[in-house]
């Protein structure tokens, strides 16, 4: 599974004053994003929050969402990150999963089959061999 870090280029990260993990700056939550043949794999540090305070969501289908947003302490902590999709996934099996302080979303690759056929020539009807002549 080839793995990386995302850089900022890759992604609009919003967030709050004070980061999501109490000694962090925002900028340190920590993202990344793996590939496999069938998937690429989306983790994001999230700490001390609990699943109810966060929102996946697919905008323009070009765009994951993530927010959150708590208002147990004061003040109100939040964050907004945003991450251009891929081309050629599958946007119905999109999954998110959070646990141990962990974000996971799977983003599954839409399955491109080639198909190849013969075509027999006695079931062209004329008027395309006409057209296959001329081209």
């Amino acid at each position: 599974m080839d793995s990386q870090t995302i850089q900022p280029t890759l992604c609009e990260c919003v967030q709050s004053s004070q980061s999501l993990s109490g000694n962090k700056t925002p900028q340190e939550n920590r993202i990344r994003w793996s590939q496999s043949p069938d998937s690429h794999t989306l983790f994001v540090d999230l700490p001390d929050l609990r699943k109810e305070d966060i929102k996946v969501e697919i905008e323009d289908s070009m765009y994951l969402i993530i927010r959150t947003e708590t208002t147990e302490r004061s003040p109100v902590r939040s964050l907004r990150m945003r991450f251009r999709l891929p081309e050629s996934i599958d946007m119905i099996g999109i999954s998110a999963s959070y646990e141990n302080g962990v974000l996971t979303v799977i983003v599954p690759k839409r399955v491109l089959r080639r198909r190849s056929f013969l075509i027999d020539p006695s079931d062209v009807p004329e008027s395309l061999h006409v057209l296959a002549r001329a081209a």
